[in-house]
């Protein structure tokens, strides 16, 4: 009942100086507003794209480059040569493996202008292994990867584009003038970041077709993204099985913590090998990251995003101090109010609470209002031009930490006010009525 009361006297104490609660208030809307617009961005982009199985997927990094230019300590480079790939895919020493690499494609359907659009290219474990929801049909398979099949999944989006969202299972588009056959549609699928490739960008749609590695080889479909050769070699045969290029992004699943150990010895012992046949001229340097490692290690949180949300902190602590000086100047007003209420029997306790409630109630308004400018923020970084734009939206945790941050802050400013409350000498505030 007393905190009832409390809350009673706060909205009479709000009511007796309307313009000084507005503008505390707005201090901490717009201190809030800013902070929780910066920190949502970052909780995007800084997020778990595969948090059931981001602690057993790995990416891996193989040394193969030239000895020239070497120094201690070099990162091996971000991608395997198609040699080192297939050799890894053919051993399957893992639960599952994928190789995989992007490629831009214009697909034809026959009566439609050519749509073009981005395509992955890679071996047949990649959906299972990357929880890729599939809407109909099915993907290929391992025995596709090896005939070369011409089949191809489709995205949901392209589905729409090309037939209107029915079912297009068994029709046939054409890249550079190949005939593939649809076998299966996917459902909605964007992982933030799309961290199983970051040579062409963190924070972009995931791809709309996909094709078996080997039938995208064998059709000569064009490839994109990092191309890293270290040696002379003829460019039309940089994508070839011996190229001295790296170009391959390879990830692999291990579902135990022994089978990951064991695996990363495995990629140890093979490159000691590549070595001792003269492919491998550097020391073994072997990269195997889990997919939240990864992401750190390729800072994929723009550096500004840090930058701002160090500012927006410092804002909003700013904020609250004036919020501070605000709360004790109306502390000071109502000396009199107080002095009365202790002559009267009040202890200290219950003026500090009484206190600290109304700063309270201050913080949960100014988080309400908060919340509006908050929406307001991030509807300016959605219609802003950066590539991560379409994605911020402010979820359920955003914004139960959005109110729990305004009357966190709220009550931390209400402490010293509150306490100089309770200092008030009763005796001294009579004499003075």
């Amino acid at each position: 009942m007393m905190i009832k009361y409390y809350f009673e006297l706060a909205l009479r104490s709000f009511r007796r100086s309307p313009g000084l609660t507005a503008l505390m208030l707005l201090t901490i809307a717009i201190g809030v507003g800013a902070c929780m617009t910066t920190l949502t961005v970052f909780h995007v982009l800084s997020g778990d794209p595969i948090p059931a199985k981001s602690g057993q997927l790995f990416n891996i990094q193989l040394d193969a480059f030239a000895l020239r230019g070497y120094k201690p300590g070099d990162e091996p480079p971000l991608q395997l040569t198609r040699y080192d790939a297939e050799a890894l895919i053919r051993e399957a020493r893992a639960d599952r493996q994928v190789m995989m690499t992007a490629g831009g494609v214009a697909v034809e359907l026959d009566g439609q202008k050519p749509t073009f659009t981005t395509a992955r290219y890679s071996t047949a474990d990649f959906f299972a292994m990357f929880n890729v929801p599939v809407r109909l049909g099915r993907t290929w398979n391992a025995a596709d990867d090896k005939a070369a099949a011409r089949v191809v999944v489709i995205s949901d989006k392209l589905n729409e584009q090309l037939f209107g969202g029915g079912d297009p299972l068994g029709k046939v588009i054409r890249i550079r003038e190949k005939d593939l056959t649809i076998i299966g549609v996917l459902g909605k699928w964007r992982p933030v970041p799309t961290f199983y490739d970051m040579t062409i960008g963190a924070y972009r749609n995931a791809e709309d077709v996909f094709v078996p590695f080997t039938t995208a080889m064998d059709l000569k479909f064009g490839s994109m993204g990092n191309f890293n050769c270290w040696a002379e070699h003829a460019p039309s045969t940089s994508r070839d099985s011996g190229a001295p290029c790296a170009w391959i992004q390879y990830w692999a699943e291990l579902g135990t913590p022994e089978k990951a150990s064991a695996y990363h010895q495995y990629l140890k012992d093979y490159s000691e090998l590549q070595r001792k046949a003269g492919r491998f001229e550097r020391p073994t340097n072997v990269g195997f990251y889990k997919v939240m490692d990864w992401l750190n290690k390729q800072e994929v949180v723009p550096s500004d995003i840090k930058l701002q949300l160090w500012l927006a902190f410092g804002f909003l602590t700013v904020c609250l101090v004036n919020t501070v000086g605000l709360l004790l100047a109306k502390c000071l007003r109502r000396s009199g109010e107080i002095g009365v209420r202790r002559a009267l029997g009040a202890p200290r306790r219950q003026i500090f609470l009484q206190f600290l409630v109304e700063a309270g109630s201050l913080g949960l308004a100014g988080g309400l209002l908060g919340l509006v400018l908050t929406g307001l923020g991030l509807w300016a970084v959605r219609n802003g031009s950066a590539d991560y734009a379409g994605m911020i939206e402010l979820d359920t945790a955003m914004l139960l930490t959005t109110l729990g941050l305004a009357l966190l802050a709220s009550l931390a400013a209400g402490l010293l006010p509150a306490w100089r409350a309770t200092q008030v000498t009763p005796a001294l505030q009579l004499k003075t009525q």
